[in-house]
């Protein structure tokens, strides 16, 4: 299977981290884009916490399916969570893991205050 829809629904999931590009090429600063709508990607690091555990995730999210104010601690509702699984091998070294990709990352705190430290 290459890819597996992740339930959602019992989890509590808040931004770690604010929306960043994604990268393609780190040596050009080449912005990575969705090959099938051609929309620029970011990564949106998230706590998701379910079943008493709590992971970080780095979320890959079109730029056009983030909506809200996400700044750290902001609710999220992650629309179409996918995990990928990955594996390559790069100057002989195998290196694995697991990826994963939303279609959309949305605010949950709408009406709330967006006053921010300063």
């Amino acid at each position: 299977m290459r890819h597996i829809p992740v339930d959602t629904s019992a989890a509590t999931v808040m931004v770690a981290q604010p929306p960043q590009p994604k990268v393609k090429d780190r040596r050009t600063g080449e912005r990575a884009m969705d090959v099938e709508t051609g929309a620029p990607l970011s990564t949106v690091d998230v706590m998701f916490a379910a079943n008493g555990e709590v992971e970080i995730l780095s979320v890959t999210v079109p730029e056009t399916g983030i909506s809200g104010d996400l700044v750290m601690g902001t609710p999220v509702a992650l629309t179409g969570l996918i995990a990928r699984p990955w594996e390559n091998e790069f100057n002989g070294q195998k290196r694995h893991g697991i990826s994963f990709r939303a279609v959309a990352v949305t605010s949950l705190a709408a009406g709330v205050s967006k006053t921010k430290a300063g």
